[in-house]
């Protein structure tokens, strides 16, 4: 197999750079440091590309392993040709192997090793021939009744037997008829149940698979699994017995070519069929859980790159009725400057007491956002809120944000360690706030599954699910990059080669050392050797160290580029830190990046990265994104009228549409035939978590709190 070839085919890259890549996964680098420090050896292959080769390599490596080891299976058994072993070694999936080893697999006894063991396998290679000869007469000299065949019908029903399981273990028949059914079967349901239930509308549903969208299918699998409705694939099965037939059967009919065509036809019914039903549902639903797992993915990348609010106090306040309100205010770093809990809401009712109470915290502390968790309580919260801050003298607003996994985190190992002197409602309300000042740093110590940006996420493949969206956690991380001497152990841990165990280290060298003053003090940390430190020095800052380059993504392995660079165009690294290099771009520009790249030692790519972080050393990517939308006031559901124009915050994709907080505590939904006058294929086409968009009101549904929006320029 030649693997490089294969992913440069599927991947639409050159074969060099699919080799480079493999080359530098197996030398053990990390797909960040990949993408980011070997643009040279790869042709500049980013962070998407990279991991799809991974798991191709990975799959394809795998298959490769498979196929020699079926070889070497079917060689002990004596039965390995130069044909079977073609077939093998041109197999494309590890379902191709399976067909082609399934005559050489170990059977529990059948039908047909019955009628085997009846000495009647003569008999079906006879009627295989099709010679004219009488079939009847033939069997008769099958009759033992030692063996259980008493008479001629019952020899020729065993090797119709013997000749329907050859058709089932036909590699290139099941691969036909698997093809054929996937192309032309329906998905049909139908209901368990008189009840409403949100599967109503696949109450009596019949699709064709090649249409049925990923989100229709894992709803209808959901359903099935709750035992609200029945699924089945329906297919046309008289073309595939007719292409069964046309391949057994010569074409000069002989009277066992009818016993040969009730074979072939029972092979397909009895054994094919409901085998490969089972095989045509795997596909489409693995193919409809890739699809949901990369909607649920792309909603978590934007979600984790949802620009901070930097330099602001922030109230955190978790919602609730008959326990109270739980507060926490942090301040621009995110320490905990005090904690209180208030009651509000019902059945409390305690308004003028907590308006007190925020009141004097927001005047000693100088709160700039409250940040309110979009849980039980929500509205009455955001309600009171509104109201509070418009009897303040000071400009504070408010953001409902997402709290999904906030109750995980509070309750979990980690949430005790880092406030074991809070209760879980607490730590609930440090992290609320936290989560609007800095989205990545807190989401990342909450299991991405958690987070509530998914599309049936629990219906997917744990470990298929769990590698995609670690994969997106670590793109994130790295691609910001984290402040060294300030990051969480959760933060450290997604940083290329950095695990957990590593993270907490350098956390304990911290504290000991109070903080860090150059990268290269890493190497210093247990755990980190040489190859360790070359795969996370880059994605690791510390501002105000001794050397400005530590604060931005150049890599230690290219300061000396740097440096030549900055002396080649006359300036310094003070002149950096003064930011005294506005010129440095042109003068590279006139004299030519190749010759400038060639005269310090580098490649165009890596000194096109280097311009772009002296000309903004410590920036942060997000910022350049919109920030998020902060309120003073708030609306309810029976304020909405059909027709209003309104600003929105996207809270999340899926296949259909999009969900859209405009400020009534109940997301609307943006159908996707909703979102653009041009035909959409997916939503995240055209928004992404985090958007902030005007959306018009074309429908309200107060009874259902349900509300309906399309997407207006």
């Amino acid at each position: 197999m030649d693997i490089i070839k294969i992913l440069s085919d599927e991947l639409k890259i050159r074969e060099s750079q699919a080799k480079a890549a493999v080359e530098l996964i197996d030398e053990g680098n990390t797909i960040p440091f990949i993408a980011r420090y070997r643009k040279e050896a790869t042709g500049s292959l980013d962070d998407n590309v990279l991991r799809d080769l991974f798991d191709r390599l990975t799959y394809l490596r795998n298959l490769d392993e498979k196929i020699e080891d079926t070889i070497r299976l079917i060689d002990e058994q004596g039965k390995l040709t130069e044909e079977i072993e073609k077939a093998l070694r041109s197999a494309q999936t590890v379902t191709e192997v399976d067909d082609i080893y399934r005559p050489f697999r170990p059977k529990r006894r059948t039908r047909a090793t019955v009628a085997k063991e009846k000495g009647l396998e003569p008999l079906a290679e006879i009627l295989l021939a099709q010679d004219g000869a009488d079939p009847m007469e033939i069997a008769l000299s099958y009759i033992d009744e030692e063996k259980g065949v008493e008479n001629a019908e019952q020899a020729l029903a065993g090797a119709k037997d013997i000749i329907a399981e050859n058709v089932s273990d036909n590699a290139d028949f099941r691969k036909w008829i698997r093809d054929y059914t996937k192309k032309n079967g329906y998905l049909v349901c139908k209901a368990k149940t008189e009840d409403d239930t949100v599967y109503r509308m696949y109450y009596d549903y019949r699709e064709p698979l090649s249409k049925v969208a990923s989100h229709r299918l894992l709803a209808v699998n959901r359903g099935e699994k709750e035992g609200i409705l029945s699924a089945k694939i329906e297919i046309d099965s008289e073309n595939i017995i007719n292409f069964l037939k046309v391949r057994m059967c010569k074409r000069n009919a002989a009277p066992s070519s009818e016993l040969v065509a009730e074979a072939a036809q029972d092979g397909y019914e009895r054994l094919i069929a409901p085998s490969v039903e089972n095989e045509v549902r795997g596909i489409i639903t693995d193919s409809a859980q890739t699809q949901a797992i990369a909607v649920f993915g792309e909603n978590l990348k934007n979600l984790l790159l949802v620009p901070p609010v930097k330099g602001k106090t922030v109230m955190g306040f978790d919602p609730a009725y008959r326990t109270g309100c739980k507060i926490a205010v942090v301040n621009e770093t995110g320490d905990v400057l005090d904690t209180t809990v208030v009651y509000p809401t019902p059945p409390q009712n305690k308004t003028e007491e907590a308006e007190k109470t925020l009141t004097r915290l927001i005047d000693k502390h100088n709160i700039d956002i409250i940040s309110i968790g979009n849980g039980t309580a929500s509205k009455e919260s955001e309600i009171f809120v509104s109201e509070l801050i418009s009897k303040l003298d000071r400009d504070v607003k408010y953001m409902v944000v997402s709290e999904a996994g906030a109750s995980v985190y509070s309750a979990s190992k980690l949430g005790a360690a880092e406030f074991p002197q809070f209760d879980v409602s607490l730590r609930s309300a440090v992290s609320i706030a936290r989560r609007l000042q800095d989205p990545l740093a807190e989401l990342v110590k909450i299991d991405p599954k958690s987070i509530g940006v998914g599309q049936y996420q629990h219906d997917m493949e744990p470990k298929k699910l769990s590698a995609s969206l670690d994969g997106v956690v670590e793109y994130c991380v790295n691609s910001v990059g984290v402040d060294l001497n300030t990051a969480s152990a959760p933060l450290l841990s997604h940083i290329s080669g950095i695990n957990a165990k590593t993270a907490q280290n350098i956390i304990d060298f911290r504290t000991e050392a109070k903080r860090f003053k150059k990268r290269s003090e890493l190497k210093k940390v247990k755990g980190i050797g040489e190859k360790a430190y070359q795969q996370c020095a880059g994605f690791l800052r510390i501002p105000g160290g001794d050397d400005i380059l530590d604060n931005t993504s150049v890599h230690p392995e290219s300061y000396d580029a740097v440096k030549k660079l900055l002396s080649l165009c006359g300036f310094t690294l003070d002149d950096v830190v003064n930011k005294n290099i506005g010129t440095l771009k042109s003068i590279v520009e006139k004299t030519g990046k190749e010759e400038v790249a060639e005269k310090i030692g580098i490649g165009v790519p890596t000194l096109e990265d280097i311009l772009q972080e002296l000309a903004k050393p410590g920036r942060d990517p997000r910022d350049e994104l919109p920030q998020p939308m902060l309120r003073s006031d708030v609306m309810d559901i029976n304020s909405l009228k059909k027709g209003m124009v309104l600003k929105g915050t996207v809270r999340n994709v899926a296949d259909f549409g999009a969900f859209v907080d405009i400020g009534v505590h109940q997301d609307g939904l943006v159908h996707i035939s909703q979102l653009s006058d041009k035909f959409v294929k997916r939503a995240m086409d055209v928004v992404s978590v985090g958007d902030i968009i005007k959306v018009e009101i074309l429908d309200v549904d107060v009874a259902k709190k349900r509300i309906s929006l399309k997407k207006v320029d």
